[in-house]
Order: C-alpha cells, then structure tokens, then sequence
C-alpha cells in the first residue's frame, strides 16, 4: 500500500509540473486567457491531490 501511495504521489508531482508548464507556455504566447485560467485551477487541484495523497503515505507509513 504505501509503496503505491509513493508511486502516486510521483505521477501526481509530475502531473502537476506539466500542467503548470502549460499553464506558463500558454501565457507566454498571448494565448486564451481563459485557458491558462483552466490549467492554473487544474494545477491547484492536482497540487491538493498529491498534499493529500503524501499525508496518507505518511500516516500509513508511521503507524507500526
């Protein structure tokens, strides 16, 4: 279990970087506004994801 909790907080980390470099390239260009909006509140969401899933790995991993 808590090596799945790790592997998950990995893909959620890596997940959260992409979607902030397509927030940040979307910017840059002058593209949609309202896109870079979407990827920025996709990366809050992906970014509480993984705080939650890392606090459950650590309670998982503590509990002995």
């Amino acid at each position: 279990m808590n090596g799945f909790l790790h592997g998950l907080t990995g893909v959620l980390i890596a997940a959260v970087a992409i979607v902030l470099v397509l927030g940040v390239v979307n910017m840059m260009r002058g593209a949609s506004p309202n896109r870079s909006q979407t990827l920025m509140r996709w990366r809050v969401l992906l970014q509480f994801a993984a705080i939650i899933v890392m606090m459950t790995a650590l309670y998982f991993a503590n509990r002995h």
